[in-house]
């Protein structure tokens, strides 16, 4: 999978422009780092992407929504720290912190940051979903950075077969799933949701949502292994339940990941519902 992922910033990567290792932030010894990726347009809008990884691996060289460039966009892929780092919301304040920094930066790097899209992929797909509903939240704006001027607010998620209720997410895991997610849930949390319940409900999306939330496409496999396809049926409900907008697109026997989630077809209607967020 990775070698594909790579391929797909290769070939996206002839027609763009892009900085590798740009440091946005500092955390005591710390360099906190992103790549940007620029089509060959003026001032086009911006994506920041958060990679997947259990919240404990994972890095900004893999970008599998490169072919969005060819769309248009601009994509800001960023690192954070991960579980084996720091603890949450530690991965949220960074995050947070680099899109004020692009949003500081906008006119160096040709951009147009008035209004930004968040996209993420499986644990990724987590983080973009919390960042996205959490827009002046006091506990996870966190004080990283050189330009808390700027706002941390985004336009539009989209959320790669990711988690959105952690309270939830190990009774609906398969034997397998439990595997995978424990351990890199106490990595993440300090421990199990159940021993860190006001934790894990903060590092929930579901828990967050208000009237004033950006729209949001979810999807995801109904074949996953690793994170509940009940995650992303979860927040489904409760967007609706706000009358926010929200579309949710589920591939049939679909596990985790995989070609079919950054094909052209799904390229199109990443495409397509962020050009009617953002423009």
């Amino acid at each position: 999978m990775k070698a594909f992922f790579l391929g797909l910033v290769l070939v996206a990567g002839a027609h763009a422009d892009t900085q590798t290792d740009i440091e946005y932030a500092r955390v005591g010894d710390l360099v906190l780092k992103l790549d940007l990726h620029r089509p060959q347009a003026e001032n086009p809008p911006l994506i920041v992407y958060v990679h997947g990884g259990a919240w404990r691996a994972g890095s900004k060289s893999d970008v599998p929504i490169a072919p969005l460039l060819e769309k248009g966009f601009a994509i800001a892929s960023v690192d954070y720290r991960l579980s084996t780092q720091a603890v949450f919301p530690a991965q949220i304040h960074d995050i947070k912190a680099a899109i004020r920094f692009l949003r500081a930066r906008a006119a160096e790097f040709r951009l147009n940051t008035e209004k930004i899209a968040i996209v993420g992929s499986s644990a990724g797909g987590h983080l973009a979903a919390l960042v996205g509903v959490t827009n002046g939240h006091k506990m996870l704006e966190g004080r990283i950075g050189d330009h808390l001027d700027q706002s941390s607010r985004v336009d539009a998620i989209v959320s790669l077969y990711g988690a959105s209720n952690l309270q939830s997410i190990l009774p609906q895991s398969t034997e397998f799933g439990l595997t995978v997610r424990i351990p890199a849930l106490k990595l993440l949390l300090g421990d199990v949701p159940e021993k860190k319940p006001e934790l894990a409900k903060l590092a929930s999306p579901v828990a967050h949502l208000d009237k004033g939330d950006p729209p949001l496409l979810l999807i995801h496999g109904d074949a996953d292994p690793q994170m509940p396809h009940e995650q992303s049926q979860e927040f489904t409900t409760a967007y609706e339940a706000l009358k926010l907008p929200v579309k949710s697109v589920t591939l049939p026997g679909s596990r985790h990941g995989g070609e079919e989630f950054y094909d052209d077809e799904r390229s199109r209607l990443v495409a397509a519902f962020l050009n009617r967020a953002l423009r």
